[in-house]
């Protein structure tokens, strides 16, 4: 499965949820699969989706959100998993699209391969904790997450095939802002 059916798998699941995406092709690809008022696109901030995801599910307990982090963006903020774990967020759900390197940098190798991401959301104490490696499975835990209570993490394993001819995140950071507070309301 490439990182690209992966989102277009999540996005099957998506209502009027909030979204934070991470930076890189997360975002950008996200922007070409489904653009929607509700998506936060990390610009920039890498590793900070989880700590925007995590705000937006405490300030709106009621709704459910979701976040797209990227397996560099985890490994960069490690602490975070802890301090959703620790606030119990039962609306969010934490998805790492994990494709084993930093892609959109030019394909380093990140640790991913060697530490099992879902092993330490659990670790921290996130209540359900899953890995996938196919779409169909991918479609399974989808449903599971996007209706029981969280925090959920979903570890999604990925080929690194994100295109890099793709366009980019055509909306400048005001209007991301902008469009998602608005729909956040």
């Amino acid at each position: 499965m490439t990182g690209t059916e992966a989102l277009e798998i999540i996005a099957t699941f998506l209502k009027d949820e909030p979204v934070v995406l991470a930076n890189g092709y997360i975002s950008r690809e996200f922007f070409n699969v489904q653009d929607r008022e509700e998506n936060f696109y990390m610009i920039g901030s890498m590793g900070l989706a989880s700590s925007i995801g995590l705000g937006a599910a405490l300030a709106q307990p009621e709704r459910r959100t979701v976040i797209v982090d990227g397996d560099g963006n985890v490994l960069m903020s490690m602490g975070t998993l802890a301090m959703i774990a620790a606030a119990k967020p039962k609306n969010l759900v934490h998805l790492c699209i994990d494709n084993e390197v930093y892609e959109s940098t030019g394909k380093q190798r990140s640790l991913s391969n060697e530490i099992a991401l879902e092993k330490v959301a659990a670790a921290n104490g996130y209540p359900y904790s899953q890995r996938v490696d196919n779409a169909d499975d991918l479609k399974v835990e989808m449903e599971k997450v996007m209706s029981q209570e969280g925090p959920s993490f979903l570890l999604v394993k990925v080929a690194p095939s994100f295109d890099s001819q793709r366009g980019r995140v055509t909306h400048t950071p005001e209007e991301i802002r902008d469009r998602f507070m608005s729909a956040y309301r």
